[in-house]
């Protein structure tokens, strides 16, 4: 059994699972989601307030905190966790979607990502020593191998140059990780399978990653363009082939029914900007759908965001009181709807582990997805 994880229930209906992920800074309970903050920060939340609404572990950029302030200059704080004021686990990413989201900036090589810096230019090399010393630098408890993202619809040939790459540079990931000393430390470091919508690819890349022993595997490549239906098949197809008793991720996902569905599928983690991206633009998650709080029907609502959660917002604050803030760009608006939208992404998580342990996951979940997307409409 895995000392890093370990499996605590199942359900019968499904993959899904319960577990506890072991890090350096402390456990974590799955499945889980966790809350992105790219810059060093979850956009608009203090750490208390992450902590307040149960966040577990965030996620930071490899890429962007490179970038600003520097890896050098966050190492000579202590470290991440100690420059952010985050006690909590991190999981940082490698840079390697960037490659992807920043295509028209960047060149990908067999030796890695040259990339011009998007703040001025400059010039910017990620390969497998940059990554993992970056990752190193800011103490990741999780840190994520480099790998090529290809992008949705993608030839065949080109895909498999992808997955060839992204085999290579894991293992040259895991070396220089061992090299840092960063393993003996108790750092743990997650593949990324690719593979896109070939079937075989995905095999190969799962199977070649999973030789290499990592602490866990992440499904890549999805969500990136592709129909939902698509993506769920894809992850479905992928999630066979990583162990049973390693955590699997799926990175950049999703929307609350989507993240059920992959549960049910045997995903674990989920990271994603979208409750804290749509708070910023004043819409907010219900049970019964995502709703905008600028809607003029809210402008007289003595109601909470959603009566059945516990959280700073919903105690406080009234629904045309939040509709206010935001119609007047009070930042406090985007606040208090981040508080919200990030609670219910992670009491959405708290049910599901409960559910399974319960043995009624899929009849919960599938009533839940019902409701929610009736709401929607």
């Amino acid at each position: 059994m895995s000392k890093v994880f370990r499996i605590v229930g199942s359900d019968a209906q499904s993959s899904a699972r319960t577990g506890l992920l072991t890090t350096r800074h402390g456990e974590i309970e799955t499945p889980i989601f966790m809350p992105v903050g790219t810059q060093g920060t979850v956009k608009g939340m203090t750490p208390i307030q992450l902590e307040e609404i149960g966040s577990q572990i965030i996620l930071g950029n490899t890429y962007h905190l490179n970038l600003r302030p520097g890896s050098e200059v966050i190492r000579d704080f202590g470290g991440l966790h100690a420059f952010m004021g985050w006690d909590g686990p991190i999981l940082t990413d490698s840079g390697g979607f960037q490659a992807f989201s920043l295509a028209e900036l960047s060149n990908i090589s067999d030796d890695g990502i040259s990339f011009r810096s998007h703040l001025d230019g400059s010039k910017v090399f990620l390969g497998p020593i940059e990554v993992m010393t970056i990752q190193a630098n800011l103490g990741s408890d999780i840190a994520m191998v480099v790998d090529e993202c290809p992008p949705w619809p993608c030839e065949k040939e080109d895909c498999r140059k992808a997955v060839d790459r992204t085999s290579k540079w894991a293992r040259s990931c895991r070396d220089v990780a061992d090299e840092l000393g960063m393993l003996e430390s108790g750092n743990l470091v997650f593949a990324i399978v690719q593979g896109s919508s070939y079937q075989d690819l995905r095999r190969q890349s799962a199977l070649e990653l999973t030789s290499m022993a990592f602490s866990g595997y992440a499904i890549g490549g999805v969500s990136v363009g592709e129909p939902e239906e698509e993506m769920l098949y894809q992850v479905g197809a992928t999630a066979p082939y990583l162990p049973l008793d390693k955590p699997r991720y799926a990175m950049g996902l999703g929307t609350p029914p989507q993240m059920l569905k992959m549960i049910a599928l045997g995903v674990d983690m989920f990271d994603c900007v979208l409750p804290s991206r749509v708070a910023r633009n004043g819409a907010f998650f219900t049970r019964r759908g995502m709703k905008n709080i600028r809607n003029a029907q809210f402008s007289e609502d003595p109601n909470p965001l959603e009566s059945e959660l516990d959280n700073y917002t919903c105690r406080r604050f009234s629904r045309a009181y939040l509709r206010h803030l935001i119609m007047a760009k009070e930042i406090l608006g985007c606040t208090l709807l981040t508080i919200h939208n990030l609670h219910f992404y992670l009491d959405l998580m708290r049910e599901a582990r409960s559910r399974i342990a319960q043995g009624d996951f899929m009849k919960w979940s599938q009533a839940w997805i019902e409701e929610y997307e009736a709401g929607d409409r």
